[in-house]
């Protein structure tokens, strides 16, 4: 029996930007998943700063800041079977140059940092991420499934 999963998906501001939210938004349904909370965010530089804090000592985290402050995003809890990997395989590759069609990153990302979405890339990880943008009465269905 599939794993029953929650993760975090990040619609970017390039692809809210070109209208392309409805389209990933759709594509994560018919896949299967269930959106079980979603809002849309100007994200500030200290909310930026803080969620790729992990990327803190990394060359491109200046730019990787002010690309995501540079428009609003759509953050949203995803849970379904394996929904982690489901989210991945739905996203395509991180740099969208490399990502096929069919992907959302294939679809409507530029290059590896506008690559229009954002997913957990673990459990540990969705965990923390999902407790980043939501409190616990903004998700919908039952905790133990985080």
């Amino acid at each position: 029996m599939a794993d029953i999963q929650r993760t975090l998906s990040i619609v970017k501001p390039d692809a809210v930007a070109k209208g392309a939210t409805g389209d990933i938004l759709s594509r994560f349904e018919k896949a299967g998943l269930a959106i079980v909370a979603m809002k849309k965010i100007q994200l500030t530089q200290e909310l930026a700063e803080g969620f790729y804090a992990v990327h803190k000592q990394r060359p491109f985290f200046g730019d990787l800041v002010k690309f995501m402050t540079s428009g609003p995003v759509v953050v949203s809890v995803l849970e379904g079977p394996n929904a982690i990997a489901a989210h991945r395989d739905l996203m395509g590759p991180t740099n969208s140059e490399e990502a096929p069609a069919g992907t959302i990153r294939g679809d409507h990302g530029s290059d590896i940092e506008r690559n229009a979405s954002h997913g957990s890339d673990a459990p540990e990880t969705a965990k923390i991420e999902i407790a980043y943008f939501f409190n616990a009465s903004e998700v919908l269905g039952p905790v133990e499934a985080l």
